[in-house]
């Protein structure tokens, strides 16, 4: 998860308003293995602090499991271990988990209840994992590999677990995330007009391109739809003038914008991520992260007609951590 000082400030007051909750034992499942998150502990070593020990996974069930062969840091070109917590994502359903392995830093994809694992190409991360940023695919079948190359000479990939396929997409576009069946990426794109535009590349090496209204560009968190075209845009609060965060949808196709609805949340809860569900539900990801103390995560489901809000699920971090990512967010 990666918030600047402000929006941690922010969010770390949060308090939620008009969301219906989900009592927490409904949530204490048995069943096959699920992730809600993963996390790993920071340490310190004299002024300075860092991501130590085994990166864990918390559970559906209410257990917390390790993954003993993640790295905890990120290599640089040249194999030195960084400061910066080593990759680690998982797929928005929680069954899939990515990381770099800790013996050779090679990128691998498992399932969260355990069996063999897929190594990926080096091809995806040849100098190094220092500089990249992951996502896997809602259903945990692709891979998304951005080097973070301004320069926009190193492309996006996407890997496909079954088939080894990889796609390249656009080296200058910013990736934002899968679309909710994991067959369009939705990117975006500074023009030299100081314009953003949004895109939706398709694995076939198509995509949709339009310019949306300031609004779309700027909000906090947009996301994908399954149909390649509907986009989310979660629009920021704001406590000062207290105003709530807002939601409104946006066609990439025909440029339809809709009027947008006010979330029951407190102004200064904005989702910081949010996606689709296979069958078009709607979910947002609203957290408390002030250092010092644990963090409170809490998995919305949004209404885009209304505003309305359910609470699906809600656990919390323990207040050492270094670095955590929800199911589904960008590591």
């Amino acid at each position: 998860m990666r918030l600047t000082p402000a929006t941690a400030a922010l969010l770390a007051s949060a308090v939620l308003g008009g969301v219906a909750a989900t009592p927490p034992s409904a949530h204490a499942q048995t069943g096959p293995s699920v992730a809600r998150a993963a996390w790993i502990k920071s340490c310190s070593s004299g002024v300075d602090s860092g991501p130590c020990g085994h990166w864990r996974l918390i559970l559906r069930n209410g257990r917390t499991i390790t993954v003993p062969d993640a790295a905890a840091t990120k290599v640089d070109a040249r194999g030195r271990r960084t400061t910066d917590a080593g990759v680690f994502a998982v797929s928005g359903d929680g069954r899939t988990m990515l990381y770099e392995r800790a013996s050779d830093h090679r990128l691998i994809v498992r399932r969260v209840a355990g069996g063999s694992a897929t190594e990926l190409p080096r091809s995806l991360a040849p100098k190094g994992t220092g500089s990249i940023t992951a996502q896997l695919s809602p259903a945990g079948d692709r891979v998304l590999v951005d080097h973070g190359d301004e320069s926009g000479r190193v492309p996006t990939r996407v890997f496909t677990v079954a088939t080894g396929r990889t796609t390249e997409l656009p080296g200058l576009d910013l990736p934002l995330g899968f679309s909710a069946d994991g067959d369009e990426v939705l990117a975006q794109r500074t023009a030299g007009d100081n314009t953003t535009a949004l895109l939706a590349h398709r694995l076939d090496g198509t995509s949709t391109r339009r310019t949306p209204p300031q609004v779309v560009a700027g909000a906090a968190t947009t996301t994908l739809a399954a149909d390649g075209r509907t986009v989310a845009a979660f629009i920021w609060g704001d406590a000062e003038k207290k105003k709530r965060p807002r939601l409104r949808l946006y066609d990439l196709q025909t440029g339809e914008l809709s009027k947008g609805v006010d979330l029951a949340l407190d102004p200064a809860s904005t989702p910081y991520s949010a996606h689709w569900t296979a069958d078009g539900k709607l979910t947002a990801l609203v957290t408390t992260d002030d250092e010092g103390s644990a963090a409170v995560v809490r998995v919305l489901t949004a209404d885009p007609g209304t505003g309305s809000l359910k609470q699906r699920d809600t656990y919390t971090i323990g207040k050492s951590r270094h670095a955590f990512y929800a199911a589904g967010e960008t590591a």
